[in-house]
């Protein structure tokens, strides 16, 4: 009798050791929290997700709390999800929309500016970012007001980082380049008209120097090696960095992240099946 007893102990303890397990909370990979940190609980239709906001972006993260204090999330959907890619929420004008119907066109009457820590923060797998208006009608790159996203993403090799890496650097250095063309436009005029072969080239040959040092001071990406480390191992979106504000990240519930970006969507990446936002609080 005793040694069934023990054995019944035995059994009772590995449960419990078991269910202590199952129900601790699964840290996303290369996330951590302090004290310090501030912790916001993103309660959805889905599931629960909670994200840490970075203390060195405070505009956005002020900006944020202020938009969860305000109850501005409380019921909005889920209005842009692409499978490996991202989810998109934050439009305050997407509640109770028919299905079907366009979403992810409201917005807020402010913009946040940009807190481009870069490379510190990169669109590694569960960074949170602001989304905002492209650079042609929002050259110093602000944030909306209340639009924000979550990094899905995909693995890439260090071969594959190296070369977007080039890819992206290559276009800036043109973009620099057309610029300094414009700026010399005068210049380019008259040696034109005057068919100065050699002085054109000579020019041609200045404003390529000086658009490579230009990329220099300011390169559109420039990947580190943690990043290759990173986003090898859990990956993420490296084309975006440098050019969206990254303010936070996934500690918890990135299996909820993955879920919904893997839903059914119509050809707006809307969701079929709505995915709501029940509320956000603060936790720390």
């Amino acid at each position: 009798m005793l040694r069934i007893m023990k054995k019944i102990i035995a059994l009772l303890v590995l449960l419990l050791v078991f269910c202590a397990c199952k129900a601790e909370k699964k840290m996303t990979p290369f996330s951590s929290v302090s004290d310090d940190d501030t912790i916001v609980l993103i309660e959805t239709s889905s599931g629960d997700i909670k994200v840490k906001l970075y203390s060195d972006t405070p505009k956005h993260r002020d900006n944020f709390i202020k938009n969860i204090k305000e109850h501005m999330y409380d019921g909005i959907i889920f209005h842009r999800v692409v499978k490996n890619f991202m989810i998109q929420a934050g439009d305050p004008s997407a509640k109770d929309l028919p299905q079907g119907a366009p979403a992810g066109g409201g917005d807020v009457n402010w913009t946040v500016p940009a807190e481009i820590i870069y490379p510190k923060y990169f669109h590694k797998y569960g960074a949170l970012a602001a989304a905002r208006e492209n650079d042609d009608v929002n050259p110093n790159k602000e944030s909306s007001g209340c639009q924000f996203y979550i990094v899905t993403g995909t693995k890439w090799t260090e071969a594959k980082l190296m070369s977007k890496e080039k890819e992206l650097n290559d276009v800036r250095q043109k973009e620099y380049f057309n610029k300094l063309v414009k700026e010399s436009k005068d210049e380019v005029a008259k040696l034109r008209k005057n068919k100065d072969t050699v002085k054109l080239l000579e020019l041609q040959d200045s404003l390529e120097r000086k658009s490579e040092e230009m990329l220099k001071e300011n390169p559109a990406l420039k990947i580190t090696p943690e990043q290759v480390k990173i986003y090898s191992a859990i990956g993420g979106m490296p084309h975006l960095d440098n050019n969206y504000t990254v303010f936070g990240e996934v500690v918890e519930g990135m299996d909820i992240v993955e879920a919904i970006s893997k839903v059914r969507t119509d050809r707006r990446n809307r969701p079929v099946d709505d995915i709501t936002i029940n509320k956000i609080t603060i936790v720390q």
